[in-house]
């Protein structure tokens, strides 16, 4: 038996990516708060006091990012998230209707395949569509001072790219709830949850035959 397993059980999530996980997520959370607060949504901090916590909560997630590209790279943990459409179609079909008929998880992680196929592509729309809107468009908007400077603001307008700001917002909301809701589909509520706190996931959870939190009858 390897040291990333025990009886039952399987070391999953090392304790940088856990580490880089809840900080992402709560920096994401707190960007989310003070940005809608920025579009007039609600109050809170206040106008101003909002827009510092932001850019420098997004100041913050980038230095994360840069480390964690580095340990990606360095432990050759990217590989995790090399897109495949390999059981896509079955992974589909567990989410769309298998998981409320209690069928089994059509995909079994292990310590080097810890995403299923639905999550890299997932992960790639993120990276590849998300991430670039709401990057590109947050810091034309923090330097629209030196737009002028540039001739930026010849043939673009701070309300498109507000617009487009906003567009990444929401949908970086979208995944977030999608996200959240699937850590409550493991064979326990607090499964998926508890794995990214300790690293340990239980190996039952994607043995065949595994019943989901959620599995119910269709109606």
């Amino acid at each position: 038996m390897s040291e990333h397993q025990t009886s039952g059980r399987m070391y999953v999530f090392k304790r940088y990516e856990r580490f880089w996980h809840w900080s992402q997520a709560a920096l994401i959370i707190f960007m989310m708060l003070t940005g809608f607060e920025i579009a007039g949504t609600y109050q809170n901090f206040g106008f101003q006091r909002a827009v510092e916590y932001h850019t420098l909560a997004a100041w913050t997630l980038l230095v994360l990012w840069a480390f964690t590209i580095f340990w990606q790279f360095t432990t050759g943990e990217w590989r995790q998230y090399i897109p495949t459409l390999k059981k896509v179609d079955a992974m589909v079909r567990y989410y769309a209707w298998g998981i409320f008929r209690g069928a089994p998880h059509p995909y079994r992680k292990t310590v080097l395949k810890k995403h299923n196929p639905l999550q890299r592509l997932a992960y790639l729309a993120l990276l590849a569509v998300v991430s670039p809107i709401i990057w590109v468009s947050g810091l034309l908007y923090l330097f629209y001072a030196y737009w002028g400077d540039y001739g930026i603001d010849r043939w673009l307008s701070l309300d498109w790219v507000a617009t487009a700001h906003t567009a990444g917002a929401f949908m970086m909301l979208v995944f977030f709830i999608v996200h959240v809701y699937l850590t409550t589909t493991g064979h326990t509520v607090f499964a998926h949850i508890k794995a990214m706190i300790t690293g340990w996931e239980d190996e039952d959870e994607h043995e065949p035959g595994a019943q989901p939190a959620t599995a119910r009858k269709a109606p």
